[in-house]
């Protein structure tokens, strides 16, 4: 199968039996809960009245009704957003910016031959386009696999080995030293774009002055190895599609995912020392790489920008522990980068209005803010009414996590659509932990996937 299909096909419905078994039993168990929660209605009124006769009571009541009204008036805030977004058209070869592609590698095997190759098969004028590649010290053989590239596309790739895993970071950072287009675009190594991507992640900063990233559109390369890819696939497509239009819509996308995004040369080169030199509590930044560059192109008064239509199919963990890690990962950068983007964001960091980035991070710092109060909270109710506790969860994921289901459904397919519950109860009771333990642990660093499994 040729690679556009393959990856035209990523769209289609790819359920299996046992799959279907697992939204069954979420669908049954949170219906359940609907009724249950009904049931329980004078219970759940009694322990209000008692709760309401306390002082913590009150205030756990207030705080809640708080949060709920925040919750709602910041999702209708960003579906106002959502409809005011377009994606930029693609530009002719004319227009597009001459563009340097960098794909750092670390322990990836034949998947970066993949990416190489599909990349070298954009549509963009080769005469415009260079493609840097940096082996970062890898350990198995994913420097054989980019020599093959290089045999096939010849001067069109430059391949570079460093002598020992430094990191990301600096992996891209020689990239970024060693390019010489107007637009930098950064790729996962793991990651394998369309035809059409790089033109349409690119056309942006032809049209756009003030445009100083763009943030691409990543869907799951792997979704049908496991429930867990197919789960991801369906929150990822939601991340994106809705809540980074939105954050587009004013310029103010908060992170360019390191699996596709582009920079303007200059916006990088303004902050490139900065940024490599980063450090977190005295200790060098080593995670985090793309939210830190994509707020200090912000503190220059940039847009960052969303393209829809720029997609990119990434790897995801297949396996519950991969998987949290990565979250800790993303969870330890958010909250490190939020205290960065706290220095600026509440200045005049740029002549358009800046109420919609305070708000956003607004948003950010609630959600680290409230983490250990909920948590708490969460635990209480588990040790106090645990019964309780299932059937009002589960309502609440049955009717929050509709919103998801039917964005889905109207974009893809409905069938996939339903894991969005799936996932929602599979985060509340087997990661809800992430969160916290990520802010207690900010300072520690490590990527902490992708080594070599032991011998």
């Amino acid at each position: 199968m040729r690679r556009s299909e393959f990856l035209d096909a990523l769209s289609l419905n790819s359920l299996k039996n046992k799959d279907y078994v697992v939204i069954a039993a979420t669908l049954f168990f949170m219906i359940m809960s609907v009724f249950a929660f009904v049931n329980f209605q004078a219970d759940i009124e009694k322990i209000h009245f008692e709760r309401m006769t306390t002082w913590w009571g009150v205030t756990i009541s207030y705080i809640a009704l708080t949060l709920l009204v925040l919750q709602l008036s910041f999702l209708a805030y960003l579906l106002f957003l959502y409809v005011k977004y377009k994606a930029v058209k693609a530009v002719s070869n004319e227009q597009l910016p001459t563009c340097t592609v960098i794909v750092p590698a670390y322990n990836e095997g034949k998947l970066v031959y993949e990416t190489l190759l599909s990349l070298a098969d954009s549509d963009y004028p080769h005469e415009k386009l260079q493609i840097l590649s940096i082996d970062d010290g890898s350990k198995d053989d994913t420097w054989q696999w980019m020599l093959r590239a290089k045999a096939i596309l010849g001067n069109r790739l430059t391949i570079y080995q460093q002598p020992k895993n430094m990191g990301k970071r600096h992996a891209l950072y020689l990239g970024f030293k060693e390019g010489t287009g107007d637009v930098f675009v950064t790729v996962d190594s793991d990651s394998i774009v369309k035809e059409d991507t790089l033109r349409n992640l690119v056309s942006p900063f032809a049209v756009h002055a003030k445009c100083g990233a763009v943030a691409g559109n990543v869907r799951v390369l792997n979704k049908e190895k496991g429930l867990i890819p197919k789960m991801l696939n369906v929150s990822f497509v939601f991340s994106f599609e809705f809540v980074r239009s939105a954050q587009s819509a004013i310029g103010s996308v908060l992170c360019t995912p390191g699996a596709l995004a582009a920079y303007r040369k200059d916006a990088v080169m303004n902050c490139l020392e900065d940024w490599m030199n980063q450090t977190f509590m005295g200790q060098p930044s080593d995670i985090g790489e793309d939210r830190a560059m994509t707020n200090m192109i912000l503190k220059q008064g940039k847009h960052v920008l969303f393209q829809k239509n720029a997609l990119v199919y990434t790897n995801i963990p297949e396996k519950y522990k991969s998987l949290y890690k990565m979250f800790i990962r993303w969870e330890r950068s958010n909250v490190r980068e939020n205290i960065m983007m706290s220095q600026f964001a509440f200045t005049k960091f740029r002549k358009e209005s800046t109420i919609g980035p305070r708000i956003l991070l607004v948003m950010q710092w609630v959600k680290v803010i409230m983490a250990y109060p909920l948590l708490l909270l969460l635990l209480f109710f588990v040790v106090t009414h645990p019964v309780l506790f299932v059937c009002t969860s589960l309502a609440g994921i049955f009717v929050f996590s509709s919103i998801q289901m039917f964005f889905y459904a109207k974009k893809y397919n409905i069938s996939e659509a339903f894991l969005a519950y799936t996932y929602s109860v599979f985060y509340l009771f087997t990661l809800f932990w992430i969160t916290p333990y990520a802010i207690a642990t900010a300072s520690r660093r490590g990527w902490l996937t992708r080594d070599l499994p032991a011998v």
